[in-house]
C-alpha cells in the first residue's frame, strides 16, 4: 500500500488549509538540466502537491522537449499514477510517507523511473502539523539513514547535503 485511506484524507485536509506541497518550483532548473542531460521524453512529479514544479517548468522561457506528468494521491485529479516515466522527481515527499508504507513507496519509485530519480528529502521536523496533531514529517531521520535505503534501489549519481535536507540523483541498478 502506498498510502492508507486515513492518511490520504489527513493530507487532503492539510493541502486544503495551508501552503502544503509548494516547494517543487525551486527545483525546476535542476530537474530541467537533468532531463536535458539524459534526453528524457517525460518527467513525473511523484507527490506533486500543488503542481509548482510543472508550473515552473512550463512557464520557463524555453520550450520543453519533454512532457511533465503529475501524481499525488492526496490531490483530486492527480491521484492516477502513470505506469512509468523516464525521470521521476520526488521532492519533499518521502519524509511525509507513513513509516509502514516507506519500502513500498521506495520500491514503487524504483519501478517507475526508467532513467533516473531526483530525490529531495528533509531530515528535520516540518513546520506544519497534521489535523491529528502529528508533525507533517512522519519520518525524521539522518541522511545516512536515508542513503542506506536509497542505495538498496539506485546507484547514487550525485548527493548533496543541504543541512536539514538533501538532494540525490539515483540511477537504476
Amino acid at each position: 500500500m502506498l498510502i492508507s485511506p486515513e492518511y490520504r484524507e489527513l493530507n487532503r485536509e492539510l493541502h486544503a488549509r495551508s501552503s502544503f506541497g509548494v516547494s517543487g518550483g525551486k527545483w525546476a532548473p535542476h530537474v530541467h538540466n537533468l532531463a536535458l542531460k539524459h534526453e528524457v521524453r517525460n518527467v513525473l512529479d511523484y507527490g506533486c502537491g500543488q503542481g509548482t514544479l510543472k508550473a515552473a517548468l512550463e512557464n520557463a522561457p524555453f520550450a520543453l522537449p519533454y512532457q511533465v506528468l503529475e501524481y499525488d494521491p492526496a490531490i483530486e485529479g492527480k491521484e492516477e499514477k502513470p505506469a512509468r516515466a523516464d525521470l521521476v522527481v520526488c521532492g519533499d515527499v518521502l519524509e511525509h510517507i507513513e513509516p509502514e508504507c516507506l519500502y513500498t513507496v521506495l520500491d514503487d519509485l524504483a519501478n517507475t523511473a526508467r532513467v533516473a530519480v531526483f530525490l529531495v528529502v528533509a531530515t528535520r521536523p516540518a513546520k506544519k502539523i497534521l489535523a491529528d496533531g502529528r508533525n507533517a514529517h512522519l519520518i525524521v531521520e539522518s541522511s545516512d539513514w536515508w542513503l542506506r535505503k536509497i542505495m538498496d534501489r539506485w546507484r547514487i549519481d550525485t548527493f548533496k547535503d543541504l543541512g536539514g535536507e538533501f538532494v540525490c540523483v539515483g540511477m537504476p541498478r
